[in-house]
């Protein structure tokens, strides 16, 4: 057995691909559209695992976009989605200044929480070792639910 993707259902494209490519850095791998099922798949890969050969498939976040309007709702009941960073501090200060809320601050120098625009929890996570407790994290408090 081996892990492919991760299926998020979202209700507006063009913000879910600002967040997952432009904001958390996701690239765009593949997208299929479909006239009679009335949907477009958009699969995004880490850049990290873009270049991993056939016998390796990269893991991938596929967003499913529904052409007729649906309400989602329990974004966070499936769990969450988790990235490896090199820098966490770098990575939630570049997050914070394109807008989005950190809502699990990194005071431990190891993980965070950020939310999607349809409302996934995103887990950041240190790569290799904790960085070293700083300001401002350390005494960020949390806000809203992650």
């Amino acid at each position: 057995m081996r892990y492919l993707h991760t299926m998020i259902r979202v209700s507006d494209l063009d913000a879910s691909l600002d967040f997952y490519c432009n904001k958390l850095g996701l690239i765009e791998q593949r997208r299929r559209e479909s006239e009679t099922g009335r949907f477009t798949l958009v699969f995004l890969v880490a850049p990290e695992d873009k270049g991993r050969g056939i016998s390796e498939a990269s893991p991938l976040v596929e967003l499913t976009y529904n052409w007729d309007p649906e309400e989602y709702t329990g974004g966070r009941n499936f769990g969450h989605l988790a990235f490896e960073t090199k820098d966490i501090y770098k990575l939630c200060r570049d997050l914070m200044d394109a807008g989005v809320t950190i809502n699990r601050p990194p005071r431990d120098g190891r993980m965070a929480f950020v939310r999607s625009p349809d409302g996934i929890s995103i887990e950041l996570l240190q790569s290799g070792e904790a960085l070293e407790p700083k300001e401002p994290w350390a005494s960020m408090q949390n806000t809203g639910s992650w």
